[in-house]
């Protein structure tokens, strides 16, 4: 058989639509993970980045730190957690937020970076007040290179949130690590199709985003 039988055997299958083990309940998990970890990561990385980048400072520590965020290996590090922490969500949600935070954190400070400087130093000179000049005057043209580090650690999250499956969670990953187990490919074939279906999805719901959130003329720009 190749690739095309075991996507169309997986999904022909009546019994994984159905039950606890169902692609509804799968999706439903890696969808559940993926939003709490890019919450978690924007929550670190925005403001860190927004003020960073507004003010000019801390630019080669945030390099620093994204560089070391890349660096460690998300399994080897949800091993680590789970070894110091026990089994449950937490060791899951670490790896994957530290996988997320360095693109958002290192995108919004250049984002904010890149803004032009005449109209900040206008507003500056009108007498408007700093935060008001960042969320008035930077951050709706810098928008769309922050929605793009979102967007690339929405990816990152998707992608790799099948390592929850390692730990006895749920999402997409159940089918690849228990496929592998039960050498049983046609569901490692459909569970990966299901975790790159995600990630496509993903794409599109940031593509409409930045197209109700970014003002048309920053976009022509």
């Amino acid at each position: 058989m190749n690739v095309l039988d075991f996507v169309n055997a997986f999904f022909s299958d009546s019994a994984h639509w159905q039950g606890y083990d169902g692609i509804q309940a799968r999706l439903g998990e890696h969808v559940q993970y993926t939003l709490e970890a890019l919450a978690l990561a924007a929550a670190i990385g925005l403001p860190i980045g927004l003020v960073t980048g507004h003010y000019g400072r801390g630019g080669n520590a945030l390099s620093l730190v994204a560089t070391g965020g890349r660096a460690l290996p998300s399994f080897g590090l949800l091993v680590l957690m789970t070894t110091l922490l026990g089994f449950g969500m937490l060791p899951v949600m670490i790896p994957l937020v530290v996988l997320a935070v360095p693109p958002i954190l290192v995108t919004t400070y250049e984002a904010m970076r890149s803004v032009d400087p005449s109209p900040v130093d206008a507003a500056r000179g009108m007498g408007m007040h700093e935060s008001r000049i960042l969320f008035q005057v930077e951050l709706p043209v810098a928008l769309p290179l922050i929605l793009s580090g979102l967007r690339s650690a929405a990816i990152q999250i998707v992608s790799t949130a099948t390592i929850a499956a390692y730990v006895s969670l749920g999402g997409l990953g159940r089918y690849i690590v228990d496929g592998l187990y039960q050498r049983n490919y046609e569901k490692v074939v459909g569970g990966a199709t299901l975790v790159a279906v995600l990630a496509l999805v993903t794409l599109a719901l940031f593509w409409a985003v930045a197209r109700v959130a970014v003002s048309p003329g920053v976009r022509r720009s």
